[in-house]
């Protein structure tokens, strides 16, 4: 063997006997390497360059949308935001002040107003003055305002751990009546509307669809409403295919297409109810048009509803296909687990009231209808039916081992986009029914929390205090953390 080979003898000798690796030293591998070099070299450049050409294109449709943004008068810009633009203007000419009178050591020797030797001195003066007189009085209540929110969230979420802590440990959840078994018989099948709102959905129209009309529930005793408000006609012809499709394997299916699109999601749903044929079903589940349910989710969800007259709603958990694609999905699972397995389960379980998100829910429509049914005053329509139904007595059931798949925004942009609704609406919501609450009929004598085992003869408790508190806080503390998942 030449001096210029390592041999390495490897125990299984079945498999491989002998590795000969050249010396890195020997004029082979130089040569080779000479050779090698340039054509590596060429090919990164060219991968560098291709990446930096495709980035310019990019570049300069950014460029020319913030240009044209730019351009057209924002339609935000109202009295609040005149008046942030004049705050931030004053706090800029004050920290100007500031850093003068730091440099020129005016604030360790504070002058009489008839020892003043400039009008810059004079302004600083005043400013000293008007500091102390005025902001640091408001900015000491502020703090303190803040000190007590701070510690009302604080106990919040510390009772919230507590309860979850709690269930967990008791192995506490949401029981279903014995005589519900029947269900696998199929003695036990209501009639459950199913409703997909979307609209100009291309991408997930046909997963969401497909995932609905595979639901294990007999075919004669669901009907799927697809409910497309698209403004794109192709895009309506080819959810209209998937429909026919569908239909043509024996699914009940319809395609509703409204031509005056008023009220977003809320008057989508609230047109779809007014069907004839939807006084023949007791339930109705919905689910965005980004949701999966899985094919059991009826049979998990409804037989909650046997033997409780008094539930309205059954909530189903969410699971995100796309949680671990980049940083931001991932911060976002954080925030929407301790949503789910928190303040649903932990507020399901112990007051009966949560708010409703919006899809992957199935409501009896029974307790739609006497809540006053889909408002289009808000664009927080799943909220405010949560609100109005519990003020009108009906409880609600989460279920946190039941999920559907669903997708979380990956980009900035969309990210942005759904906060902003999940911000603008729950304090639009509290204003509107902050009267509704105080003026409820409720009995104030009796407080208790958890009613998920009363009886018919409690019944006549069910406004109660607690009613009151839950609705308002609910309210408030979704218009302060904007926490709406949707």
């Amino acid at each position: 063997m030449a001096p210029s080979s390592v041999v390495v003898t490897m125990e299984n000798t079945k498999n491989i006997s002998l590795v000969e690796v050249n010396d890195l030293d020997s004029p082979a591998f130089r040569d080779k390497n000479k050779a090698a070099n340039p054509k590596r070299f060429t090919k990164v450049l060219l991968l560098k360059a291709q990446r930096t050409l495709g980035c310019i294109p990019k570049t300069f449709a950014s460029v020319k949308k913030r240009i044209a943004l730019s351009d057209e008068e924002p339609k935000y810009r109202g009295k609040l935001y005149r008046f942030i633009r004049a705050f931030l203007a004053i706090s800029v000419v004050a920290l100007c002040i500031e850093i003068f009178a730091y440099f020129n050591k005016w604030e360790l020797n504070l002058v009489n107003p008839w020892e003043v030797q400039s009008i810059l001195q004079w302004t600083y003066m005043a400013w000293i003055s008007f500091r102390a007189d005025y902001i640091a009085p408001s900015l000491s209540k502020l703090t303190t305002f803040c000190i007590v929110l701070f510690l009302i969230q604080s106990i919040d979420r510390l009772v919230l751990c507590l309860g979850c802590f709690w269930m967990k440990f008791r192995k506490i959840k949401p029981i279903i009546n014995e005589d519900a078994s029947d269900l696998e018989d199929g003695s036990y099948c209501p009639m459950v509307l199913v409703q997909i709102p979307m609209c100009n959905e291309k991408e997930v129209f046909a997963q969401s669809i497909g995932a609905v009309c595979q639901l294990d529930w007999p075919k004669d005793r669901f009907l799927v409403q697809v409910l497309d408000d698209s403004d794109d006609e192709v895009l309506q012809q080819m959810i209209k295919n998937e429909c026919l499709s569908w239909k043509e394997k024996g699914v009940n299916i319809i395609y509703r297409h409204r031509f005056i699109r008023t009220g977003y999601k809320a008057g989508n749903l609230k047109s779809a109810m007014t069907c004839d044929y939807v006084q023949d079903y007791e339930f109705v589940a919905i689910f965005d048009a980004d949701f999966q349910p899985n094919p059991d989710f009826l049979k998990l969800t409804v037989p909650h509803f046997k033997g409780k007259p008094d539930v309205g709603l059954v909530q189903a958990r969410w699971t995100f296909v796309n949680q671990d694609e980049n940083l931001l999905t991932r911060l976002q699972n954080i925030n929407l687990c301790f949503h789910f397995e928190v303040e649903q389960q932990v507020n399901g379980h112990y007051l009966n009231f949560f708010g409703f998100n919006g899809t992957a829910g199935v409501w009896r429509i029974k307790a739609l209808e006497e809540s006053g049914g889909w408002l289009e005053r808000t664009t927080v329509e799943d909220m405010d039916i949560a609100v109005r139904a519990h003020l009108y007595g009906w409880k609600f059931i989460y279920v946190n081992d039941v999920r559907a798949l669903c997708e979380l925004p990956e980009s900035y942009e969309a990210y942005k986009k759904q906060q902003h609704r999940w911000h603008s609406g729950p304090m639009q919501l509290f204003r509107l029914c902050l009267p509704t609450i105080l003026t409820s009929k409720v009995r104030v004598a009796i407080y208790y929390l958890r009613t998920s085992n009363s009886t018919s003869q409690t019944r006549t408790f069910k406004f109660q205090a607690s009613s009151k508190l839950n609705c308002f806080l609910h309210c408030h503390c979704r218009s302060l953390s904007g926490r709406k998942p949707t």
